[in-house]
């Protein structure tokens, strides 16, 4: 492994506070072993458009505002060596929502289509609800509405590893309390 794509061992000690101010997550780029079937889901059962051709064969996706969302790009197709269980490797990635009636709608539309949620429900860590789904190619989709929001400083809500709101029903039956 070359010196630029090894990961760092140790860092040195910082001189000064870093100047990294993230804002959000601009996008992703998916290795895809069939770009075809990638492109049609993500179009027909998430609702992006396609933004763009890349010069060397990749589809370039929007949501909203930005130019893209999702960059997904082929492999050696049914060939593809991807990550074997337990490689470290991407665990999922997760797209905004507006409410919880849109989750409800959503949960339908996927069932409709016969794409099986992995999970579904309030989370204790942020206290969003989402639904969630593999990809074609197995990657983890979580979509998400009301995550809390936290201002530089204010800790994290304190969380009840007891509640179990593991549907979106009970989730939408047992508001989040506001010292949550």
């Amino acid at each position: 492994m070359d010196q630029v794509t090894k990961a760092p061992t140790s860092l040195k000690p910082a001189s000064r506070p870093s100047p990294v101010r993230v804002k959000k997550l601009g996008h992703i780029v998916l290795q895809v072993r069939n770009l075809e079937e990638s492109v049609k889901f993500y179009t027909e059962i998430l609702n992006f458009r396609v933004s763009d051709n890349a010069t060397v064969g990749g589809i370039f996706l929007t949501g909203v505002g930005d130019h893209h969302t999702i960059g997904l790009f082929p492999s050696d197709g049914d060939k593809a060596e991807f990550p074997p269980e337990g490689a470290v490797r991407l665990h999922h990635f997760a797209f905004q929502v507006d409410s919880m009636d849109e989750l409800f709608e959503i949960r339908k539309y996927l069932q409709e289509r016969g794409i099986p949620l992995v999970w579904e429900g309030r989370r204790a860590m942020g206290g969003h609800t989402s639904v969630e789904f593999l990809d074609p190619n197995g990657y983890h989709v979580e979509l998400y509405c009301d995550m809390d929001q936290l201002q530089p400083g204010q800790p994290s809500r304190p969380r009840n590893p007891n509640a179990k709101y593991d549907t979106l029903e009970k989730s939408r039956d047992n508001p989040k309390p506001p010292t949550w």
